[in-house]
């Protein structure tokens, strides 16, 4: 067990009654598609308000190359499927969730092809690719590689028909409001309306993961952990934090951003070179390029220390019609005068998915009454150690569904409306020097690749710890009036909390590699939680596995 610095429980002053204030059944935080799914759902039963931070089509979702997994085939099975998620996570995934998953998975596909989405396919059967950890081919994929553009706006055209869904965009949520322990709404920041509360009967946090904590990310400007931080202070439980995975292909263009190259294009033939030539993936995995992203990850990054080079390449040369079932790589490559015809493509790791999050029962309720969680900011169990790819996109849709049936059956159990209250914070001013934001922001994405990344080791996360807490010393203490200061306060939070995580277990299992315990077995019998308690201090503790 170690200690936390002291969190702040807000982030901003505010005063009920000279602030704007909204009322509504279901509040939605988040617009990927665990929120929207979520909201869509909420809508049966009540009104819902869908706030998001950018605009309703700015998610990690949007960005989602690779497409959804379900169970369709005829060779294929639920069975199956169920199998090869409990084996990717290394054992640590909770059956229970992942059987509802696995079940629930093809009913999930049907309706949204009900709803508008329109699939590819080949001579008129749905076309199925297969990715790493899956032992067949079941991945539904939409206008190639961009199932998440179509999925996004299969669901935005849904949402806008439903009279009972208000969405309010580039709307900041600084922080839950809980009252006695249960969650009653949201402190929020407009540019244009400034601060305004929004009261709910039930609130529900679907606000992706924090991939811009890391230097290398695919994760769009907006996952900087807000949702995590929020539901932290408000007395959430975050549990296995440790667990962020790492894409092992995102396009490396020295003095770009790092975009996915998407795990299909290895399911359909890709391959892992070096500057060679060489062919390596087998050296590290008999699946070779379809061995799970976790060791596909750390193949990648021992062979770049040992080669000393920057990034590897995919071969896709040989794959015929490759610009076609993949336009936006083939765009993407283009817009870098990469022909995928005759050019390697340059890749390198890169932070991708957030496993862990906000510890959730099997509905999506988190331990504080009155706030749910789904998709990629929270810990259904699903996943385990290690996502098994295009699980995530479903896992938003099946879960995000049961969290807005839950809450919207629970709202409309509740009196009409919700009740405003006279609700006042007040923050000292600080005395201590503030430090430069963008400088903290960089750097703290530059120490948490270093030490927390794809390889990790003891000394380097005791001493991430001790460089957040001196930034948070001067950091956590401020009043910020802008976007960009609470997002770092709230980056410098879950940095803290996933370093925390990464150094309380202390073996290798899946997506977490300790380099100083290369010889200990792998344990799934426990979860890495972190709390914090009603003064502020944090503690984290093991917490046994129960599947």
């Amino acid at each position: 067990m170690r200690s936390l610095f002291d969190t702040r429980r807000h982030l901003t002053d505010f005063d009920s009654t000279r602030t704007g204030n909204i009322l509504t059944d279901v509040l939605v935080i988040g617009c990927g598609v665990a929120g929207a799914r979520a909201a869509i759902e909420a809508a049966r039963y009540g009104q819902v308000t869908l706030l998001t931070k950018k605009s309703f089509v700015e998610s990690a979702t949007q960005w989602a190359q690779g497409g959804i997994a379900a169970a369709m085939a005829p060779e294929d099975s639920p069975e199956l499927h169920f199998d090869d998620t409990v084996q990717v996570g290394c054992g640590l995934g909770n059956h229970k969730a992942i059987e509802f998953l696995v079940t629930d998975a093809p009913k999930r596909i049907k309706e949204l092809i009900d709803w508008g989405l329109g699939p590819d396919r080949d001579q008129g059967k749905l076309a199925l690719t297969r990715e790493g950890g899956h032992s067949l081919s079941r991945i539904i994929h939409a206008q190639g590689d961009r199932t998440g553009e179509a999925l996004v706006r299969t669901l935005e055209t849904r949402a806008a028909n439903s009279e009972n869904i208000r969405v309010f965009e580039d709307c900041f949520v600084i922080d839950l409001i809980t009252l006695e322990g249960t969650c009653v709404g949201v402190i929020t920041y407009h540019d244009k309306y400034g601060h305004q509360l929004v009261w709910a009967k039930q609130t529900i946090l679907a606000t992706g993961g924090c991939g811009q904590l890391w230097r290398e990310t695919t994760n769009p400007a907006v996952s900087t952990g807000d949702g995590l931080a929020a539901a932290f202070r408000a007395g959430a439980t975050l549990r296995d934090m440790e667990m962020m995975q790492f894409h092992p292909t995102t396009l490396y263009v020295a003095g770009a951003g790092r975009a996915l190259i998407s795990e299909a294009v290895r399911g359909e033939g890709g391959h892992l070179v070096d500057r060679n030539g060489n062919r390596f993936m087998k050296d590290y995995h008999p699946d070779g390029e379809l061995a799970p992203r976790d060791i596909v990850s750390r193949a990648v990054h021992n062979h770049l220390l040992e080669t000393q080079t920057s990034h590897v390449y995919l071969d896709v040369r040989h794959i015929k019609g490759f610009q076609t079932r993949f336009p936006q790589v083939a765009e993407l490559c283009a817009d870098f005068e990469i022909d995928v015809t005759r050019d390697l493509i340059p890749v390198r790791p890169s932070a991708h998915y957030l496993i862990g999050g906000v510890e959730v029962t099997f509905e999506g309720l988190s331990k504080v009454e009155g706030l749910f969680c789904c998709g990629e900011a929270a810990s259904t169990g699903v996943h385990g150690a290690n996502r098994m790819a295009s699980n995530s996109l479903m896992e938003g849709l099946v879960f995000g569904k049961l969290a807005g049936e839950t809450a919207g059956k629970r709202a409309a159990e509740m009196p009409n409306t919700p009740t405003i209250r006279h609700l006042t914070n007040r923050i000292p001013p600080s005395g201590r020097t503030p430090l430069d934001l963008t400088d903290i922001r960089n750097s703290l994405r530059s120490v948490m690749w270093r030490n927390t990344g794809i390889v990790r080791h003891k000394d380097r996360l005791i001493e991430t710890c001790d460089i957040l807490d001196f930034w948070a010393h001067y950091t956590l203490d401020k009043i910020f009036n802008e976007t960009s200061g609470w997002e770092v306060q709230n980056m410098l939070t879950v940095a803290r909390v996933v370093a925390m995580s990464a150094l309380e277990r202390t073996e290798s299992i899946g997506v977490h590699y300790r380099s100083d315990a290369e010889d200990k077995p792998a344990d799934p019998t426990y979860h890495v939680v972190i709390t914090r308690s009603n003064k502020g201090t944090t503690t984290s503790r093991r917490e046994v596995q129960r599947a």
